[in-house]
């Protein structure tokens, strides 16, 4: 655990403490990646500091906001999520220069991963719920927002000239490629994959909207087949066949692309994740490095 995760551990528990939670006997780590996650115990509250994901996204409350209202919209509907806490304040709060939000612990068996014939059809039925979000949505934020990652990436060293200028380059015809598509959009989760699906004794429930946007479904399908583990056809028709593999591609690569630069970040606080990181990396290489 480096220093940014024990503030962030120290963050979740000053805040807690102030908004007046009281027998706090210790707190869980449940994740550590692009965010902290940090069980109360015994209080039924998950504390989600940004940790990685504030590097690049500022300011990063703004994201947390989103994902707060996102949750908070469907959960009033009793649409299967996770919830903002009812506990404590679900925030944004800010301390230490970090931000973090207070969410509903839900129990769950994280080694029970949903499988791709299980989250296909619960992806239509999210889109349909989304469709009634009232709030203002930036579009494709997710991919749009790759160029100030790039930026912010500069002071971080993650990334050589060359690599800057050639996923620069891949950003730019994938987003003429999107855009001559001219595909009707909607309110998308942004993350959809199976691992934000946590199989509980209520069933499966997303969680994880911080990604959240407008932009064709076809965004939210990629990222469920590429991490689906299944044959990509089979994941496809698991979710109604409703677009085809040829409109999809410009997707997958722009997952492709966002996965390289966002393994790139991870890289910088966690070495285990250079080796996909270059892998993704050298992927990007060969499709964008000028001949």
């Amino acid at each position: 655990m480096d220093s940014l995760s024990s503030r962030a551990i120290a963050a979740a528990i000053f805040i807690s403490q102030e908004l007046g939670l009281r027998n706090l006997h210790y707190p869980e780590i449940l994740a550590d990646g692009s965010n902290v996650l940090v069980h109360l115990k015994p209080a039924p509250i998950v504390a989600r500091v940004a940790t990685t994901t504030g590097l690049v996204r500022k300011p990063i409350e703004n994201w947390l906001a989103l994902d707060l209202d996102i949750a908070g919209h469907l959960a009033a509907k009793n649409f299967p999520v996770v919830a903002p806490s009812a506990e404590l304040p679900a925030g944004p709060h800010l301390h230490d220069g970090l931000a973090l939000t207070f969410w509903q612990f839900v129990d769950h068996d994280p080694g029970q991963i949903a499988s791709a014939e299980e989250t296909g059809p619960l992806l239509r039925q999210i889109h349909a719920a989304l469709r009634e979000y009232p709030g203002t949505l930036q579009r494709l934020s997710p991919f749009f927002e790759i160029p100030q990652w790039l930026d912010e990436m500069e002071s971080l060293n993650a990334l050589d000239g060359d690599d800057m200028a050639m996923l620069r380059r891949g950003h730019e015809i994938l987003a003429a490629k999107i855009d001559a598509l001219n595909l009707l959009e909607q309110p998308l989760h942004g993350d959809a994959h199976r691992k934000n699906l946590l199989r509980t004794s209520r069933g499966l429930l997303w969680t994880d909207f911080e990604d959240a946007c407008s932009g064709p479904i076809e965004w939210d399908i990629a990222c469920f087949i590429r991490t689906s583990g299944e044959d990509p056809k089979t994941a496809l028709a698991s979710y109604g066949n409703t677009t085809d593999m040829e409109r999809l591609q410009p997707f997958f690569e722009a997952r492709d692309l966002q996965g390289a630069i966002w393994g790139a970040i991870l890289s910088t606080r966690f070495p285990d994740r250079h080796q996909r990181a270059r892998e993704w990396m050298e992927l990007c290489r060969r499709r964008y490095e000028r001949t």
